[in-house]
């Protein structure tokens, strides 16, 4: 189990890492999220040794490291996936994944497992993008370390590998039984790979929790705007924590307190559009997804809020439309 105390990385005077908390599970896989510069990376090189310590501790049972005791990277028994591979040019796919390896079955488990069986004898520079990322994932796991970094690793493939790249790295993960701290700049990636998520902000984990609790129950507005498309809408909450907004009422559950005078968090799919000449909403904007339309939907008293449709409901800007929400979950409410 990998287990983070009180973790804070210096850059000179600049702390880019600020108080680190966590623990990790012996089969995890953690995603860490956040804009750019909020120390996600340094997090990863921390972990990894490449940078000391400037308090706290790192603890993975066999070995401790502190700021007066820095284990060397050689010493940890980890494992990196980079987004640029970082594959032997001259070497083969088989002598990649088993570099420095005298036993070669786990290096056959793997070229199995991950379906490089064809590719065994090939150089890197006849390869794929999704395909050198899976040789440099089984090189990793080839090697059995105690736990495994990733750096955004599917960062540099066409969005149409990543869908299925991300899920063939978590079912290796799971597989292997190792635990995983991934980084990644897609939110979606994150809601969907991590077992949990954390979202920094300057340094320090704003939430740190299940990827439906972070989405539907964040900590606070940074948070809700970070893991997604985000309106507040203002409402009253009542005892009964029924919130009473301009489209209509819909139970909540309160954020740190928040009572009486609230803005209720709507994602897009938690609100229904009608076109109706009659209505007291307006359209304002409208974008095609494919599956699904996007709109931006004006209230009567000048709220705007986006609405997620099917794309067969098509809505023109300008045009008038009824808007109610129609989902049957809590909604998180925070302090007006």
């Amino acid at each position: 189990m990998l287990t983070v105390k009180n973790l804070s990385v210096n850059y000179v005077d600049l702390k880019v890492v600020n108080n680190l908390n966590l623990t990790l599970a012996d089969d995890e896989i953690l995603m860490l999220v956040g804009p750019t510069g909020c120390g996600k990376t340094s997090i990863l090189k921390a972990l990894a040794g490449l940078v000391p310590i400037s308090e706290g501790e790192i603890n993975l049972g066999n070995w401790r490291a502190t700021p007066k005791n820095q284990i060397p990277p050689e010493k940890r028994n980890l494992g990196m996936v980079f987004q640029d591979f970082a594959l032997f040019p001259h070497l083969s796919v088989e002598q990649n994944i088993g570099f420095r390896l005298k036993n070669y079955e786990p290096v056959n488990r793997w070229i199995e497992r991950l379906g490089l069986g064809a590719l065994r004898d090939k150089k890197p520079n006849t390869l794929s993008g999704g395909q050198k990322q899976r040789v440099a994932l089984a090189r990793t796991l080839a090697h059995q370390p105690s736990f495994i970094l990733l750096d955004e690793p599917l960062s540099n493939l066409d969005a149409a590998l990543k869908d299925d790249l991300r899920w063939e790295i978590r079912q290796a993960l799971k597989a292997a039984g190792v635990p995983a701290i991934w980084v990644t700049h897609d939110q979606e990636e994150a809601l969907s790979v991590g077992d949990r998520i954390g979202i920094l902000r300057d340094g320090k984990l704003e939430q740190l929790d299940t990827p439906e609790n972070c989405y539907s129950q964040p900590v606070n507005r940074f948070v809700a705007r970070f893991l997604g498309e985000a309106s507040f809408l203002p409402g009253r909450l009542a005892s009964d924590l029924t919130v009473s907004t301009i489209i209509g009422d819909t139970k909540a559950f309160p954020i740190n307190g928040a009572e009486h005078e609230v803005d209720v968090l709507l994602r897009p799919d938690d609100l229904k559009l009608r076109a109706d000449q009659t209505g007291k909403c307006e359209v304002v904007w409208a974008r095609y997804e494919g599956s699904a339309r996007l709109y931006a939907v004006k209230t009567e008293d000048g709220q705007i809020l986006k609405v997620r449709s099917r794309h067969e409901n098509r809505v023109a800007p300008g045009q008038k439309v009824n808007l109610n929400i129609s989902t049957t979950h809590p909604l998180a409410a925070f302090q007006r």
